[in-house]
This record gives C-alpha cells, sequence and structure tokens, in this order.
C-alpha cells in the first residue's frame, strides 16, 4: 500500500509505526472473512480493510468525523484478522494509533466521555472496584437483568498454599479478576504449588494497562505499565524464572511492553525483560502433563467446551496448548464451531458496544452448546464473565477445573 504521510505525522514515532504497518497490506481481503463485526454488519468500513483505509485517509491528511470514529469504535481488537492476514499486517498496533489520532480530532459527545472516562477511573483500581463490586452482589437480586449480568456471582477464593520452594515465579493478580473469581489466581497457585513451583505477588502490582491504554488514555496505560515493572524489578532481579498470567487479556497487553515502552529510556531495557519472561499459565504448565496425569484419576472425564479468547489465539497467538493439557490428564475438551471468532466481550467493548456485543454472545453461546459439553471453560475473566451471563451453564476457568480434579484425586 503507497502512503504519502501528511507533514504533522511525518517523523513521528506513531507516523513511522504506521507507515510501515501500513505498506504491509496488500488489499487482498483475507481479514474480512475472519472479522466478526463484517460478519454482523456487513460494511467494508466495519471490517479490518476498510478500517486500515480509514486509518491511512486521516494520516495523510483528511479531517476525520464521527463516522470514522464510530467504525474504529467498532472494532473488538480481537485480532483475528491478524492470524488470517497473509502479509503479517500488525492491525492491532495500526488501530490504537488510528483511534490516537481520531480522538484528537473529533470531541465525543457527552455521554461517551463520561462512561469512557468513569471506566478509566473505576476498572484498574481495585480499591474502588472491589467495594463496588461488592456491593453490586449484594444488591444483585434487585438490579435490573441488564446490569445484573455485569455483576458476577460471588465465589471463594479457596486457600493459598503456604508451602516455599525453590523455584518462584510472579502472578499478577489483575484489576477486576480478584473481586469478580478470586478463585482463579488461587487454583493457579494450588496448582503450580503441586509442582513445586511458588507463586510469588508484588503488592504494588495492579491493572496491567490494557484498559486505560486501549480507551485511548495511552499515558495513563504506560503509567500502569511502568508501575508494574517497578513492582516486579526486584523480585526479577532476585531470580524469578517467569511472570505469570491466567488473565489472557493481561498476558497479550504484558508481552508488548517492550514494544509500547520501547522509546523511554528509563523502561525501555526493563520492559523488554518483563516482556521476554511473560507467559500464560498454559506454556508454564506444559511439560508437566505426565506429572499431572499421575496425579489426577482419569475416571473423571468430564465433557468441557473451551473457548480460546482472542487475546489468548490472535493476541499471543497461543493454540492447542490449553486442550493439550487437559486432554492430557483425561479430559473430553470439544471446541466449538468457529472458534476463531470472537464472543464480543474485548474488554470494555461490552459495556460500550452493547448491541453488537450481545449479538456476538448468542452466536459463541449456540456453538458452544451444541458441543453437547456439561461446562464451559475459558482463560480470561472477560470472556467468563461475559459468557456467564448470557447462559445457566457454568463457565470458569479451566485452571479452575483442573485444580478441582487435583483436588479430588488427593481426597
Amino acid at each position: 500500500m503507497q502512503t504519502n504521510l501528511a507533514p504533522q505525522y511525518q517523523d513521528t514515532p506513531e507516523g513511522l509505526e504506521a507507515e510501515a504497518i501500513l505498506r504491509q497490506c496488500v488489499h487482498c481481503g483475507f481479514c474480512t472473512a475472519t472479522c466478526p463485526t463484517y460478519q454482523l454488519l456487513g460494511d467494508e468500513l466495519d471490517g479490518p480493510r476498510g478500517r486500515i483505509y480509514l486509518i491511512k485517509q486521516v494520516l495523510e491528511g483528511a479531517t476525520p468525523g464521527p463516522s470514522t470514529q464510530m467504525h474504529l469504535d467498532r472494532c473488538l481488537t480481537c485480532r483475528s484478522c491478524e492470524t488470517t492476514c497473509p502479509s503479517g499486517v500488525q492491525y492491532g498496533r495500526l488501530l490504537d494509533i488510528g483511534r490516537h489520532v481520531v480522538d484528537r480530532q473529533v470531541a465525543r459527545p457527552a455521554a461517551q466521555q463520561a462512561a469512557r472516562a468513569l471506566l478509566q477511573e473505576v476498572l484498574p483500581r481495585r480499591w474502588i472496584f472491589r467495594p463496588a463490586m461488592a456491593a453490586g452482589q449484594w444488591l444483585r437480586p434487585l438490579l435490573p437483568a441488564a446490569l445484573r449480568g455485569k455483576v458476577a456471582r460471588p465465589t471463594p477464593a479457596g486457600a493459598w498454599p503456604r508451602a516455599t520452594h525453590a523455584r518462584k515465579m510472579l502472578l499478577l493478580d489483575g484489576c477486576v479478576q480478584p473481586s469478580m473469581a478470586p478463585n482463579i489466581n488461587a487454583a493457579a497457585a494450588r496448582v503450580l504449588d503441586a509442582l513445586s513451583v511458588q507463586l510469588v505477588m508484588a503488592p504494588k502490582a495492579g491493572c496491567c494497562g490494557a484498559i486505560r491504554y486501549h480507551l485511548n488514555d495511552q499515558a495513563g496505560g504506560l503509567d500502569d505499565m511502568r508501575r508494574n515493572i517497578d513492582a516486579w524489578w526486584p523480585l526479577v532481579g532476585a531470580g524469578a524464572e517467569a511472570i505469570v498470567m491466567t488473565s489472557s487479556g493481561c498476558g497479550a497487553t504484558v508481552k508488548e511492553y517492550g514494544h509500547l515502552l520501547r522509546h523511554d529510556a528509563a523502561y525501555a531495557e526493563k520492559a523488554a525483560r518483563i516482556s521476554a519472561l511473560t507467559r500464560d499459565v498454559s506454556e508454564i504448565l506444559c511439560g508437566f502433563e505426565d506429572a499431572l496425569a499421575g496425579r489426577i484419576d482419569a475416571g473423571q472425564a468430564q465433557k468441557v467446551a473451551f473457548h480460546p479468547p482472542c487475546t489468548l489465539q490472535h493476541g499471543q497467538q497461543i493454540r492447542g496448548k490449553v486442550e493439550g493439557l487437559l486432554r492430557a490428564v483425561g479430559v473430553d475438551v470439544r471446541l466449538c464451531a468457529d472458534s476463531h471468532l470472537c464472543c464480543g466481550s474485548s474488554g470494555t467493548y461490552s459495556l460500550l458496544q452493547p448491541e453488537l456485543s450481545g449479538q456476538l454472545r448468542e452466536r459463541k453461546l449456540a456453538a458452544l452448546r451444541a458441543t453437547g459439553a456439561d461446562q464451559i471453560v475459558s482463560a480470561n475473566i472477560g470472556c467468563q464473565s461475559h459468557l456467564q451471563a448470557g447462559t445457566d451453564m457454568p463457565v470458569g476457568h479451566w485452571i479452575e477445573l483442573l485444580d478441582r480434579l487435583l483436588s479430588n484425586k488427593a481426597n
């Protein structure tokens, strides 16, 4: 794709990066076949190729309007198009640049501004989100159905292992997950404890930065990333082997710290090191299949539908690891038709684009039910809560299932 950037974007970091990405695109349109919003809306501008043209026009000097902003907002950032693209176009990074440029020129309606500001301020701060979620759970029976679906049912975390092991890894607690599903990280700690690996949390680490960054508070998101690096760095220096992620959305973001902070002289080297150490919990457990299988009764076989989050299969390009681990311990794991498509959660998307998000969830749940499974497991808190709001079938994290199987054998 030929480009002719406007003077204000030439020789700037975002202009140079966007131009390099744009020039990789060959207009083939393969991406539209795997784009969820294009499938729903049938509009070229609601597919990756159309959005790429919109961003290109703005970077070449065209004045964007509310329509441009709307089409970019409708993108889930699922990055399925990146998996499909034969040219390796890094669409997700281009979209972040395009949204940032457009939002500087197009004022949002007051209601949109208020909603986005509220999400930016509440979700990443556990000291605000935790009591808000607790209040919502207490009032859950009285809430309207639409709001009730956003409030997770209260669940206990279970015991955190007390044993000390020579092998130590860091664990990101995150921002919303500890309040919505506190058992996930505890389950991961118990599973790894059974394998003589100790998970340690840095108290000052918090939101991975994705929420603010993808809502165009990029400066705030980068600050969240720097705070995490500062919290982890002494423990990395003390010999932590890896930084473990139980939420694939966080994992996809932390793995990009090195890229996002590459121009920050004080943090570039540290950020690259943090990204290199970051692993999804499925990556950590690969290689332990035999040890896990020996601790689990194969007679406990269950029919489970696995929903691979977009941030796992497209963002981190991790496929097959979770299914392989569960099958190795005797679980009947099933993938639904079109398992590469997004469920509609996508971070704050389900809150800001409820109609499209709801349509995608119904499609996904219908496909998951068709597998004949008894329960659904995923690898991202957003997907879990979004899917659970639309079904009575149990939805959880696959590490919780593995923890239960280990616990049943132990008992």
